[in-house]
């Protein structure tokens, strides 16, 4: 039997922003039409959870905020429901293994202020990822060698940089011997040669994260629609019963047999919800 749906879970950059990185009219109204109608909205980013509160509390209503791909979950309010921290030991076996990367790399740690971020150099990142350093840069500390920042589990550690060199990151991270203890997650947006390589604690993601908040509020995975468009959606779009992927996802992810909306810059997260919107009110008339 058909159930309605619940939850909707939303990716932030790529999906509920355009590229211009702006919240449109059309997608706020519409999750105000979902949570006033007693859908339960979850944003799910690989953005830390400071840089992606200021677009959550937009919509004007509190939430779930899943941060750091799934490394952190904790409420608008500050509330913390769970943290999957990197182990520092894993974290010092990257930093050794990636030593000729230093300059694309960066720490994050689950703390307020200046270090919460820390990076080598300014440089070479801010030729890759210059708005995301200049919006976060009250948080980034530098730090040479990096490894000196490493003295308790961080968030997460990443590498950002064009996509043909993160080809030959991912290759040296994906054939390292301790593989197995962590979660290798990439986003990428071709239109911007970027590459995002997020490494964190094994079995870490949108997805696991998701399933864990779904079972404490008691709600089926056959009533979550997950809506995003990059490869760090992927376990959470394979968690909800009503995966939808944009229509600027990579053909790639569109082949997955999952409706696709539209695109982020024509409110493409209004137009699934809509449709959950729909579904919902015809069950509840059948």
């Amino acid at each position: 039997m058909s159930l309605p749906i619940r939850l909707i879970a939303i990716d932030i950059d790529g999906t509920l922003l355009s590229t211009k990185v702006q919240l449109s009219e059309e997608n706020r109204s519409a999750l105000r039409r979902a949570h006033e109608a007693g859908i339960e909205i979850v944003l799910g980013t690989g953005r830390r959870h400071q840089h992606a509160l200021p677009i959550a509390e937009k919509l004007g209503f509190d939430l779930c905020l899943i941060s750091s791909n799934g490394a952190v979950t904790r409420s608008t309010q500050g509330e913390l429901f769970h943290q999957d921290l990197l182990p520092l030991s894993t974290a010092l076996k990257l930093s050794h293994l990636m030593s000729q990367y230093h300059e694309y790399m960066v720490v994050t740690f689950d703390r307020e202020g200046k270090g919460a971020i820390v990076c080598e150099s300014r440089e070479r990142l801010y030729g890759v990822i210059q708005r995301w350093m200049e919006k976060n840069s009250p948080y980034i500390e530098y730090i040479s060698p990096i490894e000196k920042a490493l003295t308790t589990d961080p968030i997460q550690t990443m590498f950002c940089g064009p996509i043909d060199l993160s080809r030959v990151m991912l290759q040296k991270l994906e054939s390292s011997d301790f593989r197995q203890a962590f979660t290798l997650l990439r986003t990428e947006y071709d239109w911007r040669n970027l590459c995002i390589i997020d490494l964190l604690n094994a079995g870490c993601s949108k997805g696991h994260a998701l399933e864990r908040w779904c079972n404490h509020r008691g709600i089926d995975r056959s009533q979550v629609m997950a809506i995003g468009d990059n490869y760090n959606d992927v376990d959470m779009l394979t968690f909800a019963g009503h995966p939808v992927i944009m229509q600027n996802a990579s053909e790639e992810l569109k082949q997955n047999g999952w409706m696709i909306t539209r695109h982020c810059d024509e409110h493409g997260v209004a137009a699934a919800i809509e449709h959950a919107l729909e579904r919902n009110a015809a069950l509840t008339n059948a």
